[in-house]
């Protein structure tokens, strides 16, 4: 296998025999993101790396190189991901790939991008294939995993709720389908007899009603909510009107306030808990903490009309600071190879995460954040509870 250590030395030795370094204008970072589709909530996570991107130009750049930003839509369809994937590979010659939105559609350009040899940096999925550097040296994620965070309900359900009989619905891809395997692995060899009902669901299909009810039905008084905003909304607004009194759990890619939870109903969505490892801008805790008020600044200069209630735009600010805290590292004029080896030994703290909660990577682990801390929401605000769980111990 053609492995991350071989290709830094290919790399090294052709630009020894290109000669000397020549300084670049601009650092060129290409994107891809739901603009438009079943999962257009997340375009806002798009929208406020640019304009994160657009401040860090304003103030000079990195290491006095502007960041051109290149961010196409792909609706959430692997086939348009793929095209667009290698426009900004194969026609616009971007330098690295950044902050990919989705697993369907990341999956879809995982072979060809490791092929290529481009940097597919911090991809916006926690798929826990995102972390396989011997087989795939060019790709690494950013949030905590899936599995994990499935584990980490798993372990709170088995604690916390007598005779627990669960009922998931799931997204029939690789991100629902890792969710469901982190629930089975916490649950361990009760996994069986605890789950009653595992019910898949299609990103094209108009809505999730008709498998709330047969959720419902199962006579389950847990609910695992393992959906993207579209779906998680109107799953949350289902079960509440049909008056299902089970405990529900709500996987963290689903979470914005002002995305998912207001659309489904505050009162709605009322008792959820799910898992969180940001600031959130809505808990009131954080109302003079100074690392959000850096936040809202920023908001309100170079993203007035982003909205300061959805954690997609706490999630693009954080995850955009890393692509930058890479670049820093990575020194003046770095290259491809430079920023990808900055990006896989990062260890540093970034704005907005949980206290004890690090940004950190090696040539070993290309998983950056595993560490994340339960939450419940009480109508208006998520509220934290327990200590940060770490993956190693969950």
């Amino acid at each position: 296998m053609f492995g991350r250590k071989t290709w830094m030395a290919a790399a090294a030795a052709a630009a020894m025999i290109a000669g000397p370094a020549v300084a670049q204008d601009a650092i060129k970072i290409g994107n891809t993101m739901p603009y438009s589709g079943p999962a257009s909530a997340y375009g806002t996570i798009g929208k406020t790396i640019e304009a994160y991107f657009n401040k860090v130009n304003a103030e000079g750049g990195v290491h006095g190189r502007q960041i051109e930003w290149i961010s196409y839509d792909d609706g959430y369809s692997p086939p348009k991901t793929v095209e667009q994937v290698r426009r900004l590979v194969e026609q616009d010659q971007v330098d690295i790939l950044f902050a990919t939105l989705g697993t369907p559609t990341n999956t879809a350009i995982h072979k060809y991008v490791n092929a290529k040899k481009v940097p597919h940096l911090f991809v916006s999925t926690g798929a826990s294939k995102w972390n396989d550097p011997d087989k795939f040296p060019m790709t690494t994620g950013w949030q905590p995993n899936y599995p994990t965070e499935g584990a980490i309900y798993a372990r709170y359900i088995m604690d916390n709720i007598e005779d627990p009989k669960i009922a998931i619905l799931y997204q029939n891809d690789d991100y629902g389908k890792d969710y469901l395997h982190g629930m089975k692995m916490g649950l361990g060899d009760k996994a069986d007899e605890l789950i009653v009902a595992e019910t898949p669901y299609e990103v094209a299909q108009p809505t999730v009603d008709s498998e709330v009810i047969s959720l419902k039905a199962t006579g389950a008084n847990v609910f695992f909510i393992v959906a993207t905003p579209k779906f998680a909304a109107q799953a949350i607004k289902k079960s509440d009107e049909i008056g299902w009194e089970a405990e529900r759990f709500l996987n963290n890619v689903s979470v914005s306030v002002g995305g998912v939870l207001q659309p489904a109903g505050l009162e709605a969505s009322k008792g959820l808990i799910s898992a969180g490892y940001m600031k959130e801008s809505t808990d009131p805790q954080w109302k003079d903490d100074a690392e959000m008020g850096e936040w809202r600044k920023f908001m309100d200069e170079y993203y007035p009309d982003g909205d300061q209630t959805s954690s997609f735009t706490t999630f693009g600010y954080a995850i955009a600071i890393t692509m930058v805290e890479a670049l820093e590292k990575a020194g003046a004029d770095a290259g491809p190879e430079e920023i990808l080896a900055a990006a896989t030994s990062l260890d540093v703290r970034v704005p907005i995460l949980l206290p004890g909660i690090q940004i950190k990577t090696s040539e070993t682990d290309f998983a950056p954040i595993e560490a994340m801390q339960l939450m419940r929401f009480n109508g208006e605000s998520w509220e934290f509870f327990g200590e940060v769980i770490h993956a190693e111990s969950s």
